[in-house]
């Protein structure tokens, strides 16, 4: 950005959430980095892709992305645990999923990832190794700014664990298969 303002060119850093889904529908939420006049100016033009929001300065769109990956992976952590947490006390993982909607629990996380918990479906949407390279990155900037992240170092290290399993092509809400290794139960022990 320094460089390209040097030269008159300004710069946005943009990245997006809201996946697959969120691209088609319009609806991805774009974290913008960078010279608020510009990017009030180039607001028409994104408007087409979801709903855009000025970060802060230059670079601070990627750190916002990060902080949503760290938001997701952990989620994904809670909800894995959940489930695995609501079936050892008898209770069918489905119909918890459906009692809390609504509640405080309530989240996308909850309604897309939990589906694939409770279908046992991995296939890769959000794939685990890019989950793993997202939270390698947030450690690196959590170090570089001095940080203690207890709860992402946990899920950080689940995920590596998971990939290094050899799961690094399945969804990221496959994390789940990991944490019933920790929690061996004959009905889930199979579908490892």
């Amino acid at each position: 950005a320094q460089r390209l303002a040097a030269l008159s060119v300004a710069h946005v850093d943009c990245p997006v959430s809201g996946g697959v889904a969120g691209a088609q529908a319009g609806t991805l939420a774009l974290m913008a980095g960078g010279d608020a006049e510009v990017i009030d100016r180039i607001a028409a033009v994104m408007r087409p892709l979801g709903r855009l929001t000025h970060v802060g300065p230059s670079g601070a769109g990627q750190v916002c992305k990060l902080a949503n990956q760290q938001i997701v992976a952990i989620t994904i952590g809670a909800v894995s645990e959940a489930m695995i947490l609501v079936e050892a006390g008898g209770a069918d993982r489905a119909k918890f999923r459906d009692a809390i909607r609504g509640g405080f629990a309530e989240s996308r996380i909850l309604d897309l990832h939990g589906a694939r918990m409770i279908e046992r479906d991995f296939t890769a949407g959000g794939p685990a190794h890019l989950q793993l390279k997202d939270l390698k990155a947030v450690a690196a900037l959590a170090e570089q700014t001095g940080l203690t992240l207890p709860l992402t170092e946990s899920v950080h290290a689940a995920f590596d664990a998971f990939v290094a399993a050899g799961h690094g092509e399945s969804d990221h809400s496959g994390l789940l298969l990991h944490l019933e290794t920790l929690n061996p139960s004959p009905d889930w022990k199979d579908d490892q």
